[in-house]
């Protein structure tokens, strides 16, 4: 499914919205209070630099999510080398929102993972020992993104803070990986 598929209409409804809303949700100190609906609005901003595409979403408003919205996420962090997507564990979302919001930046996640198929995970595993055998980029659950204008240590120390799930420090290929599983830190 395409984020062509899903209409104008929508995109344009949301673009308004976000043009009269507040720019980025309040800051908050722990992810959990975020999770628990402190806020107006949550908001994804990513690029893929592998398929080029551009992702401003707003994907949940006054405790609703967007379900149209979360498709279109979905679509976006889709495993690009098989063209498979899955459903993204919302907290997942939630926790890059927030962290996004905490770095009190506009500009948006460079997203090098998101979904991974099985094969996918199996064949970067062959390829790196720093692979997940069992991965939650597999079940939806994690993230890895860099932002140009903030350290690796900036990202996860704010990652970090949210409390919120895993934070993997990758300072040599200059991402941090982000997940809703258990809270607990790695990298350097």
């Amino acid at each position: 499914m395409e984020s062509k598929h899903f209409g104008m209409s929508r995109r344009a409804l949301l673009g308004a919205f976000a043009a009269t809303a507040i720019s980025a949700a309040p800051t908050f100190s722990k992810a959990a209070g975020f999770l628990r609906g402190a806020g107006d609005i949550r908001r994804l901003r990513m690029y893929s630099g592998r398929t080029g595409e551009h992702l401003d979403m707003i994907y949940w408003i006054d405790g609703e999510y967007i379900q149209d919205a979360l498709e279109e996420i979905n679509y976006f962090m889709r495993d690009v080398r098989a063209n498979k997507a899955t459903r993204m564990d919302t907290r997942t979302l939630d926790i890059i929102a927030a962290v996004h919001n905490l770095l009190d930046v506009n500009e948006p996640y460079l997203l090098l993972s998101g979904y991974r198929t099985p094969q996918t995970n199996a064949m970067l595993r062959r390829r790196s020992r720093r692979v997940a055998k069992n991965s939650l980029h597999v079940k939806g659950q994690a993230n890895d993104v860099r932002l140009a204008t903030r350290s690796v240590n900036q990202i996860a120390r704010a990652a970090i803070s949210c409390r919120a799930g895993g934070v993997g420090r990758y300072s040599r290929s200059n991402f941090v990986h982000m997940d809703c599983g258990q809270v607990r830190t790695w990298g350097a």
